[in-house]
């Protein structure tokens, strides 16, 4: 149902090795780089998240608040794993890892630039 979702950057080096070496171990890589814009995920068909600089060049990327990507980690081992791997690749703490209600779980980070991003387990 999605195909991808876009966060803003103001280093677009930097978003592209913070987000392809995050999301290796679920199998992604950078896809497609169009310089401003680049797409990393699993394949084509599959849903992907894009870093780009703004179309708008006027005002700075930034966070949004409410904004968050969110994704499926396959299990609660792999949660504390990935988190701690944002943490090393340089994101910042927005939520340790644990249960949050019966079904889920999820570890909260913010990458470099501020984004929120969560992996979760649901079961």
């Amino acid at each position: 149902m999605i195909g991808y979702v876009t966060i803003g950057t103001r280093d677009m080096e930097k978003a592209k090795a913070f987000w392809s070496g995050l999301l290796e171990p679920l199998g992604a890589k950078v896809l497609m780089d169009l310089g401003r814009i680049a797409f990393v995920g699993e394949g084509f068909g599959k849903p992907m998240l894009a870093v780009c600089t703004p179309h708008d060049t006027t005002r700075p990327a930034s966070p949004g608040n409410g904004n968050m990507v969110a994704f499926p980690a396959g299990s609660r081992e792999n949660v504390d794993v990935l988190y701690a791997r944002a943490l090393k690749l340089g994101a910042t703490d927005d939520g340790a890892p644990g249960a949050r209600m019966p079904t889920f779980y999820g570890g909260y980070f913010r990458d470099p630039e501020g984004n929120k991003a969560v992996f979760f387990h649901m079961g």
